[in-house]
């Protein structure tokens, strides 16, 4: 019976899977039950094996492994930048619920079929779940390498559409200058056109007169980012919209011009010197009273620069660990440990 209530995770996982592919974002009220099922069921297993006699010592182990190894490498590399939060609750929810190897006779045949010889199912996950994520790169420099498009980043990023940056996540790979690992956050982009009240057409169509600082003249609130916040253009007028009451200026004097190209058709570098603030970077990073996930006015601006004047840009996707750790899972719950069946194979364990 605990095993069978083990698998009411896999719906959750596939759920929080999807929602975190789309919207990079999940409820931290999904975490609690969870690991309370965990431990209800890992303290049904302890009073059952003490009532059948003295507790096996290999379970012990494998609990203890569990419980005060894998759920602190989670927490370890959340704390390191390795990991999202939520990334670490789902690896601490799991290493609670699967301490040792469930199993599900099916059709007589005992899942999981690869065991390992330690036992600790939870681990299992983990190192499926990071074979998983290897693979992602491969995947991505194969697509890459099918439509011709040879790259430094061709393993790690991926061309898209500007006009489809609204509804994406990850970061930009480039700058005006080229490639960089330190692009604008696409979020950050979110929320820096929800602060002016404007999308990412409109900016487009006219990059010479968003420059201009002085033509922020009202603000709005800006969310976190998120795919699902909609923006002040998409739904009306904010409530809560402010008027600037001291809007940047322009250093000199003279009406707004249109950027001129540089190669490839990214504006040319120098052509935001005539204002003290170009594109009003500080004063939307000023409004806020946290970082907008590592931004800085020189990083919005390349940003800017670089989706006001190309058409298809590098990005980097990047993967929602979460995403890995579901597939772990049902490959775990399934086949078993990857890695041991590999090593098995060739004769190594």
């Amino acid at each position: 019976m605990p095993d069978l209530l083990r698998l009411l995770v896999v719906p959750v996982f596939a759920w929080a899977a999807w929602r975190d592919v789309e919207t990079r974002r999940l409820p931290n009220r999904m975490w609690p039950p969870l690991a309370t099922l965990g431990i209800v069921l890992l303290a049904w297993e302890l009073w059952a094996a003490y009532l059948f006699g003295p507790l096996d010592s290999l379970f012990l182990l494998q609990v203890a492994i569990s419980v005060f190894f894998v759920a602190p490498i989670g927490y370890t590399f959340w704390y390191i930048g390795g990991f999202g939060a939520a990334d670490a609750k789902a690896l601490i929810v799991l290493a609670l619920l699967f301490p040792t190897f469930p199993s599900y006779p099916v059709s007589g045949v005992e899942l999981p079929l690869v065991e390992t010889t330690l036992g600790v199912f939870s681990f299992t996950i983990l190192t499926n779940a990071v074979l998983v994520a290897v693979a992602y790169p491969v995947a991505l420099g194969l697509r890459n390498l099918a439509a011709r498009r040879f790259s430094p980043v061709m393993f790690v990023g991926r061309v898209v559409p500007v006009d489809s940056l609204s509804t994406r996540h990850g970061s930009l790979f480039e700058t005006p200058r080229g490639y960089t690992r330190d692009g604008l956050d696409l979020d950050a982009l979110r929320m820096y056109l929800r602060w002016r009240g404007a999308t990412l057409a409109d900016l487009r169509a006219d990059a010479g007169a968003h420059r201009d600082p002085a033509s922020v003249v009202e603000t709005h609130p800006v969310g976190d980012g998120s795919v699902d916040h909609a923006a002040v253009t998409d739904g009306g007028e904010s409530s809560t919209a402010k008027q600037v009451s001291s809007a940047p200026q322009r250093a000199s004097d003279g009406g707004t011009v249109p950027a001129e190209r540089g190669e490839n058709g990214t504006p040319d570098l120098d052509e935001s010197a005539d204002f003290d603030d170009p594109w009003a970077a500080e004063a939307f990073l000023d409004s806020l009273d946290w970082s907008a996930y590592g931004t800085t006015p020189e990083k919005l601006r390349d940003g800017l620069e670089l989706v006001s004047a190309r058409e298809q840009v590098w990005v980097m996707p990047g993967l929602p660990f979460i995403v890995p750790m579901f597939v772990g899972l049902l490959v775990a719950l399934v086949y078993g440990d990857i890695l041991f069946g590999l090593l098995g194979a060739v004769g190594l364990v």
